[in-house]
């Protein structure tokens, strides 16, 4: 979650921290001491060497840096970082990003470090325990918008709903939380409305929906009565490769397939109509799904090979069946909104 070289940058952030501090009081020292009176040519010299390189420069370990034993400290207590993240995380919405929270627990961890005082006869580590839970939360309030009033008085709602579950074996209706909380249905009203407004979703985080945990938000949110330009595209494509294929299958087959899935006629009454048995009715009705699928999948492919260009007879009427499918319609035409219902099977009975 917070790695060592996270830390090592931290580090170096601190100890640049140090080496400016101390140049800024070596410059205000010989400023001041240059405005009481003429500079000799030694301060001036010392003056000029105080003034900030253009070139970067990389701090030094001395006293003002942080030394080793105070690095190594924050090295050796870093996985009590990543212990304080988990316990607290859990109180946490999924929207809180835990490596954040771990950023601000090193940085917590690091100004502990530096204010620790074994004299005082605390271990380090209930000291920095401390340190680090106060950093995360001071973070995560500071990246709150929402008032803490709001987050309290939602804290209070969910006690009274809590208590009055458990209190009546069911869910509380409005008015009896409202009573139980003293105040009107309309103000609870306006309560739940800032509550809601101060709720942060992330699209990418997973629901906790207990038959399908890998749905987002995204998926939950999706209108269904509003489609997508490009899929809508897609499905009127398909309905008009469907409708070539299905006027280009042999007579009896297409009579089948109308039959069957747009007129709704069963096996018995097809049979009767076509002068055979019900199961030769079942077997067209498969074969046609068969060239069905495999001419309109055929579409869908980057080449597809020639009828003259293939060997065999049932590969070449395949390769036919599909080719006919490519060429009975443009583009244009096959954009056009159909629905393959009833009203459409004189239509498609016709063509030929």
């Amino acid at each position: 979650m917070f790695s060592e070289k996270s830390l090592k940058a931290l580090l170096k952030r601190a100890e640049t921290f140090s080496y400016w501090k101390k140049y800024r009081s070596t410059r205000s020292a010989s400023i001041t001491k240059g405005s009481t009176g003429a500079m000799n040519k030694g301060e001036e010299t010392m003056l000029r060497s105080t003034r900030p390189s253009r070139r970067r420069v990389r701090p030094t370990q001395g006293a003002d840096s942080m030394d080793v034993d105070l690095a190594e400290m924050i090295e050796k207590n870093l996985p009590l970082v990543k212990h304080i993240v988990f316990q607290v995380a859990v109180h946490f919405p999924l929207h809180v990003d835990r490596d954040e929270l771990a950023r601000a627990g090193a940085l917590g961890l690091v100004e502990a470090a530096r204010r620790y005082d074994e004299d005082r006869g605390v271990p380090f580590e209930r000291f920095a325990a401390q340190r680090i839970r106060g950093a995360i939360l001071d973070a995560v309030r500071a990246a709150d918008w929402a008032p803490r009033s709001v987050r309290s008085l939602a804290r209070k709602l969910e006690g009274a709903e809590q208590r009055l579950a458990t209190e009546f074996g069911r869910l509380p209706t409005k008015e009896e939380v409202s009573e139980a909380l003293g105040m009107s249905q309309s103000e609870l009203n306006r309560l739940q409305d800032r509550m809601f407004r101060s709720v942060v979703l992330a699209l990418e985080h997973e629901t906790t929906d207990a038959v399908e945990k890998d749905l987002t938000p995204v998926d939950v949110l999706v209108d269904e009565h509003s489609i997508e330009p490009s899929a809508e595209l897609e499905t009127r494509e398909l309905h008009g490769y469907l409708r070539d294929a299905i006027s280009l299958l042999p007579e009896r087959h297409r009579l089948v397939v109308v039959g069957y899935f747009l007129e709704n006629r069963t096996s018995q009454e097809l049979a009767e109509f076509l002068g055979v048995t019900e199961s030769r009715i079942s077997q067209l009705r498969s074969e046609s799904m068969m060239m069905l699928q495999e001419g309109i999948e055929a579409q869908y492919l980057s080449e597809t090979p020639e009828p003259a260009d293939v060997t065999g007879r049932v590969a070449r009427r395949k390769a036919t069946y599909a080719k006919g499918i490519a060429d009975a319609s443009a583009f244009a035409d096959r954009m056009e909104q159909i629905n393959l219902i009833e009203s459409d099977a004189p239509a498609i009975l016709e063509m030929r």
